[in-house]
């Protein structure tokens, strides 16, 4: 694909990017959370609750560009010091978006992931910026954005020396009006064929339906993504951001119980 030198599959060798104890890569890997940090106490208590039901690292945004400047913008530093408690508490590596340049630093005192948004997807000073940063990056799929421009995206992470990159499919802008976004599942083995990076999904941004979540989940599962990211609130109707598309703690754990039912008779058929 032009342009790529780094991303670039080459005698199918695939990465498998590290955090902690988990290897994104290697099996089916989940990031669960709440989309915003909204008080210790939420967050303490939805770390915990993914975290026995199973999942890997934990997800939660500090700091949230949102579409219209009235709505919650997060917490910021504060929101930071809570994930780092629910870590400490968990075990939990943590994932939380960065959005600007200037605060990739100290971000990374706080992150084990650091994750760039659909908006961010082409803001390269950011990208350069991550593409210095001693911690491995979430590469989300912009809206409008096609797997080649995708890629290159994670090019320029690469081409300043982090070779830790995970690619996110979270749902791409088409003509239906239904779901949120379209996700992409097509991407997943696409971008296989492409490079050796791993990829994820985002089964709640790609849809925006709690309904819908459970069965993308499954299918991510089946087309071979290296894992998802999904979102969870203890009380969904209360969460100041993507409560329509938030699962509650029972919830996930209900689905993960078939996802890594489905995981094991993937891996049985290898």
């Amino acid at each position: 694909m032009k342009g790529l030198k780094l991303a670039a599959l080459d005698d199918n060798k695939r990465t498998v990017v590290r955090v902690g104890d988990v290897k994104v890569g290697e099996g089916f890997v989940v990031i669960a959370g709440p989309c915003s940090v909204e008080s210790e106490e939420q967050t303490l208590e939805t770390a915990h609750a993914v975290k026995e039901a199973g999942a890997d690292m934990l997800r939660g945004g500090a700091f949230k560009p949102r579409s219209s400047p009235y709505s919650f913008q997060g917490l910021g530093l504060k929101g930071l010091k809570i994930l780092e408690k629910a870590r400490e508490e968990t075990g939990l590596p943590v994932v939380t978006e960065v959005v600007d340049s200037k605060d990739v630093q100290w971000v990374c005192e706080y992150a084990d992931v650091l994750q760039i948004g659909t908006r961010n997807m082409q803001n390269f000073a950011l990208l350069k910026e991550v593409g210095k940063a001693n911690r491995p990056v979430l590469l989300k799929r912009g809206m409008y954005s096609t797997i080649e421009e995708w890629l290159n995206s994670a090019e320029y992470i690469l081409n300043e020396g982090n070779p830790d990159v995970i690619l996110c499919e979270r749902g791409i802008r088409t003509h239906e009006t239904y779901t949120r976004n379209t996700l992409d599942l097509s991407a997943v083995p696409a971008v296989k064929e492409l490079t050796h990076l791993p990829i994820i999904t985002d089964p709640s941004h790609g849809t925006g339906r709690l309904s819908l979540i459970p069965p993308m989940s499954m299918a991510s599962v089946a087309c071979e993504a290296d894992g998802m990211i999904v979102e969870v609130h203890r009380n969904p109707p209360e969460a100041l951001s993507d409560k329509d598309q938030s699962l509650t703690p029972k919830q996930f754990a209900d689905m993960m119980e078939k996802v890594r039912a489905l995981q094991k008779f993937m891996e049985a058929q290898k």
